[in-house]
Formats: C-alpha cells, sequence, structure tokens
C-alpha cells in the first residue's frame, strides 16, 4: 500500500494547520496510509528534508503559503533527488494562482491542486493506491477536477464541496496541546476586497449549526485554549452567528477563548447585547479596517461605514469584556502620507486592545494584482510580495511607516507598557506623531541590530522622554511620574527578580512592607510596591486611590494569582495610603 504524506510548515509551532487535516479526514473513508508531518519555518531546512526522506513516502503533497513558499522551494529541490520516484504535489494559495510558474520551474512536480481540496486530493490519492501502472495514473488523471499538471494546463472546474459533508478533522486533540485550535465554519465571503484572494470564492457555504455546535461542545469539554474561526467574514450570517455566540456563552467553561473575524457593518444589536452580557476573555474580535479614507475604499472594493464603525467599537469597549483587534493596511490606492496618517489617529483613537499596522501585499489572483499598474504599485517579487511604492507613497515613506509598524507592536501591541505610552501620547500633536517620533528613535538605539530585553524597552521610554525634554528645552514630561507608570507597567505584567533602576528604591520602606504583608496575609508569590499620589490621574483604570495630596505614598498589592482574561495584566490593589 502506498504511503502518502502531508506536509504543513507553519509560521510558529504555536499554529495548526487546519488544511493537511481537512484533507486526511475527507480521503480516510477511502483511502488508508495517508501521514501527516508538521513543521515550523524556525525548523532548519535540512532537518525537514530529513524528517520527509526518513517518512519514505511514496506521494508527497505540501501545503503552501505566502510565509513558507521560500522553504517548500529549497526542500522540493532535495527530496526529489533523494526520494525520485515520490509523486510530489503542491497544494495552497500561493500555487493555486500560479500554476504555470510552479510546474515550469519545478519540472519534477506531478500536479497542483487548486483552491479548496478535499474532493481533488482523494480522488488524487485513490488513484494512486488503485491504479499499479504509473503510465494508466497518467491518464486518469487528466479526468480529475481542480488540478492542473505538468500535460494539462486546463483546469477541469470542481464544484464547491458542501461544508456538512466534511468530517470533523480533530479526533485527537491531544495533538493540539498547547496550540491554536482552528475552526472553519462556513466557506466563501460577501466582499470584493482588492488585495483579497477569499474573494474569488463568492458561493458563500455554512456547515449545519447542529454539527457547529456538537463540534464547539467538542473543544468545551476538552477545555481548549483558544479555538480560531477562520471564517473569512463570520457575522454575514447575523442570525447564524447570534446563535452560535450564544451557544458559546450559555456553555461556557471558563478556559476556552474563541477567535472571530467580523464585519463591523454587520454587527447588529442583538450581537453587541449577547457579546457585552458574555464572561470578560471568552471572546475576541478582529475587524479589518485597512483605511478611513472613502476614496480608497472604493478602490479596494471594500464596503465599510465609518460612523458604525466607530460606535461598534465604543459600544463593545464599555463593558471591557472583549479583545478588540483593528487592522490597518498601508500602501493602498489613494492612501499618502497625509490620509494614512489620519486613518492612523482615527483608529487608533478607538482604543482598541490591540490596532495592527500591515503593509500592502499584491497577491497573485487578487484584483489587486491586475490593478497594480493603474495605480503605480511597484511590489516585491518574492514572498510576501509586499508594496515597495505607490503613486501616493515613496519607499522612503515606507520605510518609516516600518518604523512606526515596530514600535506599535512593541509598545501597544504587546499590552506591556499601558500607563506608560498613554502618558507620553499627551505630549504630541496625535498619536500618530508619537509613534513616528518614538518609532525613529527607536531605530537609532537598535542600528547595530541589538535585540533589546522587555527592561531595555521601558528605559529607551524614559531616554525618549529625556531627549524630549532636551529638544523642546522643558521639563513637560516628569521622568519621576514616567518612571512610576512604567513600574506599574511591569509589575501589572510579572512579578520580575531583578528590579529596574529607574523603580523607586524599596529598602527605607521594607520593614512597612512586610508588616503589612504579615497582617494582610499576602502571599510570597504577591508584591507589593509603592507608588506616589502623583500618579493617580493616569491610573484610574486599574487603582481607585483617594488621596488629595500628591506627595500621598501608595502601597499596592499586585496579586500574581489573579490576571483580567482581556488584557492579561494581575490584578492590582491599593492596600495603604500613608
Amino acid at each position: 500500500m502506498k504511503k502518502i504524506l502531508l506536509v504543513a510548515i507553519n509560521a510558529k509551532y504555536i499554529h495548526s494547520n487546519l488544511a493537511v487535516y481537512s484533507l486526511k479526514a475527507y480521503a480516510d473513508r477511502y483511502v488508508h496510509n495517508i501521514h501527516i508531518a508538521e513543521y515550523t519555518i524556525n525548523n532548519q531546512v535540512e532537518d525537514i528534508i530529513d524528517s520527509i526522506y526518513v517518512k519514505r513516502p511514496d506521494m508527497l503533497a505540501i501545503s503552501c503559503y505566502i510565509w513558507n513558499i521560500e522553504y517548500v522551494c529549497k526542500i522540493l529541490e532535495e527530496i526529489h533527488k533523494l526520494l525520485p520516484n515520490c509523486k510530489i504535489w503542491l497544494g495552497g494559495p500561493e500555487v493555486s494562482y500560479n500554476t504555470d510558474y510552479y510546474l515550469d520551474k519545478y519540472d519534477y512536480i506531478e500536479g497542483i491542486i487548486v483552491g479548496e481540496g478535499e474532493e481533488t486530493f482523494k480522488e488524487v490519492c485513490m488513484l494512486y493506491q488503485t491504479e499499479p501502472s504509473w503510465d494508466k495514473v497518467k491518464h486518469e488523471l487528466g479526468n480529475i477536477a481542480g488540478i492542473v499538471t505538468k500535460d494539462k494546463r486546463q483546469m477541469i472546474a470542481r464544484e464547491a464541496v458542501d461544508m456538512s459533508e466534511l468530517p470533523f478533522p480533530y479526533t485527537d486533540l491531544k495533538r493540539f496541546e498547547n496550540r491554536i485550535i482552528y475552526y472553519e465554519s462556513s466557506r466563501g465571503c460577501p466582499y470584493s476586497c482588492s488585495y483579497c484572494l477569499s474573494c474569488i470564492d463568492k458561493k458563500l457555504r455554512f456547515r449545519d449549526i447542529d454539527m457547529v455546535e456538537n463540534e464547539l461542545r467538542i473543544f468545551l469539554e476538552k477545555r481548549v485554549a483558544q479555538v480560531k474561526f477562520i471564517d473569512r467574514t463570520f457575522n454575514c450570517d447575523r442570525e447564524r452567528s447570534a446563535r452560535i455566540w450564544r451557544f458559546i456563552a450559555d456553555n461556557d467553561n471558563c478556559v476556552t477563548n474563541f477567535h472571530f473575524e467580523v464585519s463591523s457593518d454587520l454587527i447588529t444589536d442583538e450581537h453587541i447585547e449577547v457579546l457585552k452580557a458574555m464572561r470578560p476573555g471568552l471572546v475576541q474580535l478582529e475587524i479589518g479596517v485597512q483605511s478611513t479614507n472613502e476614496d480608497t475604499l472604493k478602490a479596494i472594493r471594500r464596503k465599510m461605514n465609518i460612523y458604525k464603525l466607530k460606535n461598534v467599537v465604543s459600544s463593545l469597549r464599555e463593558n471591557k469584556n472583549i479583545h478588540l483587534h483593528l487592522d490597518l493596511i498601508a500602501g493602498l490606492p489613494y492612501e499618502g502620507m497625509e490620509s494614512f496618517k489620519k486613518s492612523f489617529n482615527d483608529v487608533y483613537n478607538m482604543k482598541p486592545d490591540e490596532l495592527q499596522l500591515g503593509f500592502l501585499k499584491v497577491l497573485y489572483g487578487s484584483y489587486m494584482y491586475d490593478d497594480a499598474k493603474e495605480y503605480g504599485i511597484a511590489y516585491k517579487s518574492f514572498p510576501p510580495y509586499e508594496v515597495l511604492y505607490t503613486n501616493w507613497l515613496t519607499y522612503d515613506d515606507i520605510l518609516n511607516l516600518k518604523k512606526v509598524e515596530n514600535v506599535l507592536e512593541i509598545y501597544y501591541g504587546s499590552g506591556q507598557f499601558v500607563h506608560a505610552v498613554a502618558y507620553l501620547e499627551r505630549f504630541f500633536h496625535s498619536p500618530y506623531d508619537f509613534y513616528d517620533k518614538l518609532g525613529k528613535f527607536y531605530a537609532k538605539e537598535h542600528e547595530n541590530g541589538e535585540k533589546h530585553s522587555r527592561i531595555e524597552r521601558y528605559n529607551i521610554l524614559l531616554k525618549f522622554a529625556h531627549q524630549y525634554n532636551i529638544v523642546k528645552n522643558c521639563n513637560d514630561i516628569d521622568v519621576k511620574v514616567l518612571s512610576e507608570l512604567m513600574t506599574l507597567d511591569i509589575y501589572l505584567r510579572e512579578n520580575i527578580k531583578s528590579r529596574p533602576a529607574f523603580s523607586k528604591d524599596l529598602e527605607p520602606y521594607r520593614n512597612d512592607i512586610k508588616a503589612m504583608a504579615r497582617s494582610l496575609n499576602i502571599s510570597k508569590s504577591d508584591h507589593i510596591e509603592i507608588f506616589t499620589a502623583s500618579i493617580m490621574p493616569y491610573v484610574r483604570d486599574v487603582l481607585e486611590i483617594e488621596a488629595h495630596d500628591m506627595d500621598t505614598l501608595i502601597y499596592v498589592r499586585f496579586a500574581y494569582n489573579e490576571r483580567n482574561p482581556v488584557n492579561h495584566n494581575v490584578i492590582a490593589k491599593v492596600i495603604c495610603e500613608k
């Protein structure tokens, strides 16, 4: 019996590849001896080659994406020498829309499975297992829909699969301990965003809702950490999405977190009511904003009501129970620097828990690939095909935006500098102005390629504040207040062993602290920190301080067995004011 090996090369260990598990689960009902091997781009290419070689597959099928295709190509070049009789197939979005290129460049590839592959993969596997003659296999491959081969470049179109016919792929959840579970309850997308490949599949299909609830119940019973829905627009069916959210809320196990990509335009009052009643940390939502420039949104064929977006985000932030992730894309048509700054400030001022700044990727098969010349969009010739410049942005602009992206991820996305950053922002014209100046400053601190520790990143903030005061010839930024806010941010995340140099010397208060710890029966794993009331205006979100004298000392307990499930900060409480 021929051995078939499905290979996934993921971006990180915590990720898994739903595609290969779905392909195997579907084909297993008809074909035996199918195996899965998962690796990451952090593995050495040589180690992946060795691992595949010792498995001795007769057929090798590799899942291809923009983040792994360079690794895949290196593996292909060597594995076909080591296993010359192994039949190699590729699939996935990176090769589905550029089949000629890969078939011409790698003439030892048997073919490419285009688009969704469950039925196609099954038929190819059955052919290999049942036909003893390779000549017969090659002849019969021409009758299989959904594939392109060296000899048959014109693909026979395949009907979209019925989502309810797909078997549940997670039969062994032990394999996914400490990893994200990716789950799919629908395929297709109602939108036509020009930068996205999902818009190609316009036929919306949904998995039977009772099956979905039964499968979610398995995740909940097994208490998996996170389930990430990969539905392109989860709430495109309003009633269905409301029912699933109600089911999750009603069956909450107080452990599992669910992630959804949603459209703010399709969020209803019922959705908001259901979401606001959920346990903090049960659900996180990702909303792709991309731009707030109306001309840009029109050019990329994206429908979005910015006014409704702001109202939805504002409503969901009220209860502080839903983690909100918003996205922006730099390099879109009609988005020059001034327009992008406005988009950045518009979205940042909505105060999401996470704001991700990405850069346009011109993907084969997307509308943007066809429109690139019209908009003067130049992009890299190799994956991930990222924008270099446009009619509205220069490459120098892109490089500056990269610096902003870097510090935005470090100082905002990490959630580790919340109060320090919120304090510093007030001294700049706008959020973008702050991150722009911080990005340039950080780049100078990083110009020799240093990898900064978390504490060093706090020190860089302090240096940045000092530089601001020097350049402005003022003392607007109170570095003592900033130092205390940074100390607060640090201990909200971790009871660090090595105390930062900028934090208050606690030695004079050691006896007081020990006495309080004894009287309140405070665990040794907790921490008591002392602040001055001068930080009071900036910490009302986490501390209730009553002091009126700014010199009053505030004793704060950080309880490390209690964390906010939305932002992962520990619970901090004022235990004494002196």
